[in-house]
């Protein structure tokens, strides 16, 4: 039986270095963390990891064909993996860090496995310090996902991430009860503003 990931508690607005560090390598070794964001709890591994995006994929249960989001430390890591225009670029500055996932046309660092049919995908930059640490240590973007259990309802804190997933686990960090909402989801393809999910991000 695979063991269960242990519990480590983090402060998420002043993440502790030594704490990152540990995620980081765990990361950096192909592994799969759950840590606290700006809107629930995530679910993680290193967007260069092959290994990890499959063990992602499979400890959500997740249809191939729905790609996964990224999470990027700050606005100027993003034109490495997408397109990004003058019009995406100010909309995204006037609201990242936040509670937003932007779609937009992947480049070509980005793996087949990780857009949709469309060459496009979903990137985040949170108002998260603690996910921005991880992100940045890593020196790669997050593959990220919502923690949820097998009926997609988010877990809300460490216990119950770790009593639902923690055998598919590498490390969760725990930062207390995350009684959130998910993030909005907002394209940008085409320099339309289209949301496709309202959650907490609030566009003005």
């Amino acid at each position: 039986m695979a063991p269960v990931a242990p519990i480590l508690e983090v402060n998420a607005e002043h993440p502790q270095p030594r704490h990152v560090q540990r995620a980081v390598d765990i990361l950096s070794g192909g592994g799969v963390i759950a840590y606290p964001t700006d809107t629930y709890y995530g679910l993680g591994c290193d967007l260069g990891s092959k290994k990890g995006i499959e063990r992602l994929y499979k400890l959500k249960g997740r249809d191939r064909k729905k790609p996964l989001s990224i999470l990027c430390p700050d606005l100027s890591d993003v034109a490495k993996y997408a397109h990004v225009s003058n019009f995406a670029y100010r909309t995204m500055k006037g609201l990242t860090p936040g509670a937003f996932t932007f779609i937009l046309e992947a480049t070509r660092l980005m793996p087949e496995v990780m857009m949709s049919k469309q060459k496009q995908v979903g990137i985040r930059v949170p108002d998260s310090e603690l996910a921005r640490a991880l992100a940045a240590g890593l020196g790669r973007p997050l593959v990220t996902t919502s923690a949820t259990d097998l009926e997609g309802e988010p877990l809300t804190d460490a216990r119950s991430i770790k009593d639902a997933l923690g055998h598919g686990l590498d490390l969760i960090l725990d930062a207390g009860v995350t009684l959130l909402e998910a993030s909005t989801v907002v394209s940008l393809i085409g320099d339309q503003i289209e949301v496709l999910r309202q959650g907490k991000g609030q566009l003005d």
